[in-house]
């Protein structure tokens, strides 16, 4: 395969010269670095790698050029190579100019010149987007292979549970052309049922859980050791940040994931609001990027679900899915929540054949140029229709409130309302599917007129609310009629501690009605559904398990 190619554009040829210069000295070993002097240059090189095949990896673009300046240079460069990384050079008076390129216009990054020292003021910036990129691309590919129908339910999981673990793999749709699907619809395995999955070993699975999976691609299942400092249980931002904290301060930490890191921010395909990335970032990026450095600290990961959590003596234990148990002194709850099942007659059925519950990263690309139906209005719900624009013909956003703004961020509303694709459709409920193998039609009913409709739909995708699904907390832990956690204050009634609370003091600020047992996140009741609130709680709970380890 080619290398990648990074192309820098500027019209000034001191700056053009400098600019390559720069990026060779430090990238000329892994890429390709081209330039041109002009926008209509520039996009005729793109053109020319996208007809040979070439990756583009980055475009690094001055702003101020006279033929055609960077931000409609870069516009015009997404329909060539949409997955590159865009830069716009820019001076200091121009940026507001680039701060609107990056709302408008799929920039990623702006540059101030001049960008010397580069060690400081560009590298760690491009490798940053470059990382980024590579995260996404998909080279002449050696790893797991999965082949089954776009409709299947089970290939849908799968590829679910490949993504967000961040298994690299070749999705083959069996209705497509490329040589793989023949080859491997000819193996014994594909005729003893699909989805078919093919490991870099030359191993075939045939129609396997998820569960099944799970050791063949590399996760781990059992904790190493069958006594820990500290158990956290769920893997999305409040646990993934109490792991980090806890490990770096030398906790004994073993982090228990039901199905993969990042809960349901890492289905987020971009946070733009998440202090420190003025860009936004995905949340399967931040997911992991989190994972990366709690496994630096030592922080143990396990792919398993908990079925219990019991107390046996000073020590808290978990019970897992497999039959076995793990004991720690402390527990952190960071479980968050589940979507909210949309009640329409049918609509089970067609889960995962054109209904789908979050955002549905691997289903994307497969919405090209096709209508797509998204349920809700909250942010989640807004970072999916801007995601989805990007591939479908037209994403329609079903609200069944009159207005966004009391549930959606403004910045999220602005977007969409600058996405000429995305159509808002308000006091809007789904209340029938259609469809037998899948989803072909979704009935439609709009409160201020009275009236309902059918239209043709392939794809229905459903932001409607969460719950905390903690029901094997019942009889363990003190919740809330909507099943969340209490904890701290929200314990106390009347100025007297918990039923059964078997110490002389009051339940910490974060502590369940099981001494050394916390929660964090979503799953805790009164908590802030954000990511960056998560984040906080679970570096905060840190503190509370030391003091809670230091009585005990």
């Amino acid at each position: 395969m080619p290398r990648p190619v990074l192309l820098t554009v500027d019209d000034d040829p001191q700056v053009l010269r400098a600019v390559e210069r720069d990026l060779r000295a430090h990238y000329r070993q892994d890429y390709r670095v081209l330039r041109a002097a002009s926008g209509p240059e520039a996009l005729e090189t793109l053109q020319e790698l996208a007809t040979r095949g070439v990756p583009v990896a980055l475009i690094l673009s001055d702003h101020r050029m006279p033929e055609m300046d960077g931000v409609a240079f870069l516009t015009a460069s997404l329909a060539l190579h949409p997955s590159a990384r865009r830069v716009l050079l820019t001076a200091y008076a121009d940026t507001d100019a680039a701060i609107g390129a990056i709302n408008q216009a799929g920039v990623d990054r702006y540059l101030l010149k001049p960008w010397d020292p580069p060690e400081e003021r560009l590298y760690p910036v491009l490798d940053e987007l470059l990382a980024e990129w590579h995260s996404h691309y998909r080279p002449a590919f050696e790893g797991v292979r999965v082949l089954g129908s776009r409709w299947s339910p089970r290939a849908y999981e799968l590829r679910e549970f490949l993504a967000r673990n961040h298994v690299p793999y070749l999705w083959l749709d069996v209705e497509g052309s490329d040589p793989d699907v023949a080859r491997l619809q000819a193996t014994p395995e594909a005729g003893q049922g699909l989805p078919l999955v093919e490991l870099p070993d030359g191993t075939r699975l045939s129609a396997p859980t998820p569960a099944e999976l799970t050791e063949h691609v590399g996760l781990h299942t059992r904790a190493e050791q069958d006594f820990y400092d500290l158990l956290i249980v769920g893997g999305g931002p409040a646990g993934l940040a109490a792991a980090v904290y806890g490990a770096s301060e030398g906790l004994r930490t073993l982090l228990v994931e039901r199905e993969a890191p990042g809960g349901q921010a890492g289905l987020s395909s971009r946070i733009e609001n998440y202090l420190g990335f003025s860009t936004g970032i995905s949340g399967s990026r931040l997911a992991q990027e989190a994972v990366t450095q709690a496994k630096r600290f030592g922080v143990e990961i396990v792919t398993q679900a908990v079925t219990a959590l019991r107390a046996a003596g000073s020590y808290r234990v978990l019970d897992l899915a497999d039959g076995s148990s793990v004991s720690g002194h402390a527990v952190i709850l960071a479980t968050g929540v589940q979507w909210r099942a949309l009640d329409v007659p049918g609509l089970a059925a067609l889960q995962g054949a054109g209904v789908y519950y979050g955002a549905g990263t691997t289903e994307a690309l497969a919405c090209k140029d096709e209508t797509v139906y998204i349920v809700g209005g909250a942010n989640s719900a807004g970072q999916a229709a801007m995601n989805f624009s990007r591939y479908a013909r037209e994403v329609v956003l079903l609200v069944r409130g009159g207005s966004l703004a009391a549930s959606m961020s403004q910045y999220l509303i602005e977007q969409i309302e600058q996405t000429p694709n995305i159509r808002v459709e308000l006091n809007t409920s789904v209340v029938g599917v259609q469809g037998q193998e899948r989803l072909e039609a979704i009935e439609v009913h709009c409160s201020a007129t009275g009236q309902t409709q059918t239209l043709d739909a392939n794809s229905l995708f459903l932001f409607i609310g969460a719950v905390p699904g903690t029901e094997w907390l019942a009889g363990t832990l003190e919740r809330d009629p909507q099943g969340f956690v209490l904890s701290g204050p929200d314990l106390m009634r009347g100025g007297k501690r918990p039923r059964g609370w078997p110490l002389d003091r009051d339940p910490g600020l974060l502590e369940t009605s099981l001494p050394g047992v916390f929660a964090v996140g979503d799953v805790r009741r009164g908590s802030v559904k954000r990511v960056a609130s998560g984040v906080g709680e679970g570096s905060v709970a840190i503190s509370f398990v030391h003091q809670y380890l230091a009585r005990v």
